[in-house]
């Protein structure tokens, strides 16, 4: 009986400490959306990314009009020229998707150049989620804009204007939930907001 009844108290205290824990969550694409940062970053992004697959489509232009030219005097060529002229337009299609390797691949130019952007915003809102969290004794804060899905999520605990008020964000303009800024509550503010992702590399496709 006294062990049935140290049963019931320990569960008790259980049930009492998890229903003490404060959970809050927050949409990371409409912090970013609001972070004039991450709008720099993004244009210097895109205008590299333009930049680049002009450059790389330049070279397959140049390869296809070497294509032709070689089919238009192939048959007047010797058989030595012709593969002269062969090897030289297969060595300019290896340097243009070694190029397009080097700028959009997987640890390329442009994904380092992200990077170099983008990692400093996300730490300082990783360090501004942190601060919150640990002032207002959060156990667990939520990405509503991750890989997490959230069939519902009640704007109460939205702390996302909280997180762009610690990062000295502008209060006027919000965009993407139509705020007029933070109302700290318990366990958090806000309101719901769209799912989000992150800066997409444009890719060219030869």
């Amino acid at each position: 009986m006294k062990k049935l009844i140290l049963t019931i108290v320990a569960v008790f205290f259980a049930v009492a400490m998890v229903n003490a824990q404060k959970f809050a969550y927050v949409d990371t694409q409409y912090i970013l959306d609001n972070i004039p940062e991450f709008s720099e970053a993004q244009a210097q992004l895109d205008e590299l990314s333009n930049q680049w697959q002009k450059e790389i489509e330049a070279k397959f232009a140049d390869i296809d009009k070497m294509y032709k030219d070689y089919q238009a005097q192939a048959i007047l060529l010797p058989e030595d020229m012709k593969k002269k002229k062969e090897q030289e337009i297969v060595d300019k299609e290896k340097d243009a998707k070694a190029l397009q390797r080097t700028r959009f691949g997987k640890d390329g130019d442009l994904f380092k150049k992200r990077q170099e952007l983008v990692k400093p915003i996300q730490e300082k809102i990783y360090n501004a989620i942190q601060e919150i969290s640990a002032n207002n004794n959060y156990a667990v804060v939520f990405d509503k804009g991750g890989s997490l899905t959230m069939m519902y999520a009640n704007p109460k605990y939205d702390i996302s204007d909280d997180v762009l008020d610690n990062m000295g964000a502008s209060l006027s303009n919000r965009k993407g939930k139509g705020k007029s800024g933070s109302t700290t509550s318990s366990p958090g503010s806000g309101s719901s907001g769209k799912p989000g992702g992150g800066i997409e590399s444009k890719e060219i496709k030869k």
